[in-house]
């Protein structure tokens, strides 16, 4: 967990360079390039990562699962993941994609990683193929509806409320599910992922009912 952790703070950071999404504010407080200088924010987001595969290295569990779990890491992070994510979203300012190139594109900027969250969680445990196939089906569906529900937030929400600049994906022209679908789109859309993320997790019985939660959680959160 907190090796996720440290690749989204990482992450987090950069998106904010001047480079990048040039944001001034992150969870209400200046972002760390405003407060330490661009030099800095990118050196502390370069050492988070190494840090990150660090901590999975430490994990008291057998050799070959820390393989696994390194391995998944560094995919979700990279440039089959995450990174490879922003790119495509540097790329298409301006464009109008449609919706199955925003899917594709969030599926790996924000979903790869919140599939990570809850595979690693299964690796660790030793889960079988099966409870595996159940996270993962799982993980993209609420990997999508966190995004869809930050496209909505960014419209509906303010400033003070997100923490973070509202509005500005609409200002810079990128596209986001509700420029595509539309707000009632986006909520269908929502509720749909929302159906899908509770039934991936029926095979998984009772012991998946906080991931449940989670899932409500994702989908009601108004920040």
């Amino acid at each position: 967990a907190a090796a996720v952790e440290l690749i989204h703070a990482y992450s987090l950071v950069h998106d904010d360079l001047p480079c990048m999404d040039d944001d001034e504010l992150r969870r209400g407080r200046p972002t760390a390039h405003v407060k330490f200088g661009v030099a800095n924010a990118m050196l502390a987001g370069d050492a988070l990562q190494p840090l990150a595969f660090e901590l999975l290295g430490l994990m008291p569990i057998a050799p070959a699962l820390i393989v696994q779990a390194t391995q998944l890491l560094a995919r979700s992070a990279g440039s089959l993941g995450m990174v490879g994510g922003q790119a495509i979203d540097c790329a298409s300012v301006g464009l109008a994609l449609s919706g199955e190139e925003l899917k594709l594109m969030h599926s790996m900027k924000t979903g790869a990683m919140l599939e990570a969250s809850v595979l690693l969680g299964g690796i660790v445990a030793g889960a079988g193929s099966a409870v595996r196939q159940g996270l993962e089906a799982y993980a993209a569906a609420i990997g999508l509806a966190f995004q869809v529900v930050d496209d909505i937030l960014a419209v509906t929400a303010d400033t003070a409320t997100l923490g973070k600049t509202a509005g500005k994906d609409a200002a810079e022209n990128k596209p986001t599910y509700v420029s595509i679908m539309g707000m009632d789109g986006s909520r269908d859309l929502l509720q749909s992922l929302h159906a899908q993320a509770h039934a991936a997790l029926l095979p998984l019985g009772p012991s998946a009912a906080h991931l449940a939660s989670i899932a409500d959680y994702i989908v009601g959160r108004d920040r």
